[in-house]
This record gives C-alpha cells, structure tokens and sequence, in this order.
C-alpha cells in the first residue's frame, strides 16, 4: 500500500531493523529508502546544469578549471555563492565576475535549489520557512531569534523521517526524500538572505529540523562541511550542531571526520522505553550507544556531546529516571537539554509540568551534570521541537504503548 501511495518510495529489504511498521512493540522494524538523484556532475554529463551549491570548494574550482577558466576565479564564485554578504540566488547577483564567466556559469550550472512557499511567523517572533524543492515536496525550517543576539536556523535533513519516534509529528511521514547537499546548505543561505538584517547575525546551525540527519550522513557532512568553510559562510564549527536519534556507526564517522558538535536525543533511561519511544534503540540500545560515545569521546579534548531530553509525562520523567540518567552518562563529557513535550494532533504524550520538569533538572545538577532547559519557540505555528512537517493520509503506524504506561497516557 505505501509504495501505491507515494510511488517515488520503496521498501529496502536489506536495512530491516529500522523504521517500524507493526503496531507491536517487538515487531521487526523497516527502513523507507529513496531512489536517489544522480550526482551533480552525472547530471551535467547528461546535459543538464550543475547545482553549484551541491559542491564543496574544491568540486567548485575543478569544475572552474574544467571549464577553461583561472582557479583564483573560482573563489570570486564562490565568494559570491557564501561570502561577503552577497548569498547569490540569481545570476545577476554574481557581482564582480567578468562577462565572460558570468555567461558560461548562466548557461552552465544552477544557483538556488529551494523555493519560498510561505513564511509562518509565531507569536514570540519565531519564523517557519516552508520551502518548495524542484520535485514538489515541501520542507520545513525555523529561524530562532535571541535577545542575546544568538540567532538559529534549524535546518531539516530530510523529507519526512524513517525512524518513527513516538513523540514526534515529522516521524509520522515515514522517510519520502533524502534532500541533497544543496537543498540543505540553501537553507542556512535563505536564513542569512531573508533575516540578517532583521535579527543580525545568523550565528548558530542546528541540525534538528525534519529528518534523521545521520540517516542522510553524506549530504549532511558535506553540507556542514560547506557552512563552516572560513571562505564563504563560515559559521564556527561549535556552533553548528548535528543532532541524531542515535545511529551508532555514523556517531563514530562523524566523530572521526568533523570538527561540528554532536546532539544525541536520549529520551529514555530504559531499554524497555526508548523501544518503544525511539525504536532505533532496538537495533543501537542504551548501552551500546552510551559505551560507544564514552570510548570515542575520552581521546576528545575539550568536547560535550549534548544529550536531549524531550520531557514525556508520567514516561521518562521520574525522579527514579532523573538518578538513572546519571548514572548512564557517567565518564562521558556532555550537557543536558530538558526539552519540554509539544504536543500535535494525534499525539499519546502530554507535557510535564514546569513544576516537575526543574524538579528533574535540579536532581540533574546535584548529581554533577551540566543541564538547560530549553523553552518552547514556535509552537503557535508548529515551528518549535517535534511539531514539523504534514504527515497526510499516509503515516506510519503507532506502536503499542506497554501496560505500565497505558494509565500515564
């Protein structure tokens, strides 16, 4: 039935335990995966252009050369695309190029993969950018303004998500797109294009939108190899942030390659409910997923990986849990975000109270741990954490809540 209803999907038999599909909590579990584009220069072997965005620098400066021009014009280009507050969209806006190079990059490569559809603008100021992409579907970025002059563009990964977390609204779409390194870097672009001037500075990027970024693990690392690139937008690799669910072997690729900071949204302090919250954890459990990050971070100096907490009432929110946690977390260098719940249509979990929620986190802070609770943003226009996307007629499926929670929801 869902590859009838969206038939750019297909089920991949070989990645099994991901992405539920049952409605039994000890189901085995399915991964949606996408028909994926060809790259950038395959296209332009077939006679289209190539989206300039979707190259890093040196891709950039070999398809400069290629073409018959001088390297050093290649970083004018990309100054254009990143730098010097220009964030080309058009061919007009490629200033100081000479006519001839000007010419051969209109006629030869794209500027811009994403489209405007609407700009949402919630009651605290928070912005909900819905972006069209070439293909149809739409995607989902908010803009977090700070009065202490921190300005976030949370970036989405993906169309949709395969991993089916519980507690989230883009997890009921299931997967229907990986984005490409191009419509993920556009969003960090648009962000500085269309709100600089209002906020200032776009400091922060984090990777917390629609999707499972370590799901898309190529695009997203070259992205965000792009935006802290000292030559164009240059973003300090600590403050671009790359969150995922928990996917082991990519959490140890991404260790090993990039200088960005690492969110890992924990949820549980049981195997039994991140099972059935997060069922990633079937196939990457607490304990290989803890042991993972404290034997990979000990030859890490001066680095935390951020755990989210996203507060569940009556689930994962007792003062029992608040000890286990850490407990777990123990010799591994981290900080603590308790995420209060946003609730969305045909969600099972309520909010904790505030009340409860700073109960925990001064639990948290006896116990030695680090911890931020991070206020709601956006909820008005289902901007804040959780609440992106438009699952439609077609979502996936609710696991069985065990008996023991049964009463809490």
């Amino acid at each position: 039935m869902a590859a009838q209803a969206l038939p750019f999907l297909r089920w991949s038999r070989s990645a099994s335990s991901l992405g539920a599909r049952s409605s039994t909590a000890a189901a085995p579990l399915r991964l949606f995966s996408v028909l994926r584009r060809p790259p950038a220069a395959a296209r332009c072997e077939a006679g289209s252009k190539v989206m300039l965005k979707g190259m890093d620098y040196s891709e950039v400066e070999s398809w400069v050369k290629a073409q018959g021009y001088r390297p050093g014009q290649a970083m004018m280009l990309w100054k254009c695309l990143y730098g010097n507050n220009v964030w080309a969209h058009c061919h007009d806006e490629l200033t100081g190029l000479n006519k001839d190079f000007r010419k051969m990059i209109t006629e030869r490569a794209d500027l811009k993969a994403l489209t405007v559809k609407d700009i949402l603008t919630a009651s605290d100021g928070t912005r909900k950018i819905l972006f069209s992409l070439e293909d149809g579907p739409v995607i989902e970025t908010v803009i977090i303004p700070c009065a202490r002059g921190r300005t976030t563009v949370c970036v989405s990964s993906q169309v949709g998500c395969a991993m089916n977390c519980q507690f989230c609204f883009t997890g009921r779409m299931g997967l229907r797109k990986h984005l490409s390194t191009a419509e993920i870097v556009e969003q960090a672009v648009f962000a500085r294009r269309l709100f600089s001037d209002e906020f200032g500075a776009i400091t922060n990027v984090v990777f917390m939108g629609m999707g499972e970024p370590f799901h898309n693990i190529d695009n997203v690392m070259k992205a965000s190899a792009i935006m802290v690139d000292e030559q164009g937008l240059h973003f300090s690799p600590r403050k671009v942030t790359v969150s995922t669910s928990g996917l082991v072997p990519q959490i140890k690729r991404f260790l090993h390659e990039s200088n960005c900071s690492l969110a890992v949204s924990l949820n549980a302090t049981t195997d039994e409910v991140r099972n059935w919250i997060m069922p990633i954890n079937r196939k990457y459990n607490l304990n290989l997923l803890l042991g993972t990050l404290r034997e990979e971070l000990c030859v890490r100096k001066n680095y935390r990986v951020l755990f989210e907490y996203v507060m569940l009432s009556g689930v994962n929110d007792s003062m029992d849990d608040a000890k286990r946690l850490i407990e777990l977390v123990q010799g591994i260098p981290c900080k603590i975000n308790l995420i209060s719940f946003n609730p969305h249509s045909g969600s099972q979990f309520k909010p904790t109270p505030d009340e409860k929620i700073l109960e925990f986190r001064n639990v948290l802070i006896q116990g030695g741990l680090i911890v931020f609770v991070r206020l709601s943003r956006g909820d008005d226009q289902m901007a804040a954490c959780g609440q992106l996307g438009e699952p439609g007629d077609y979502q996936l499926p609710l696991l069985r809540v065990p008996e023991k929670f049964q009463v809490a929801l």
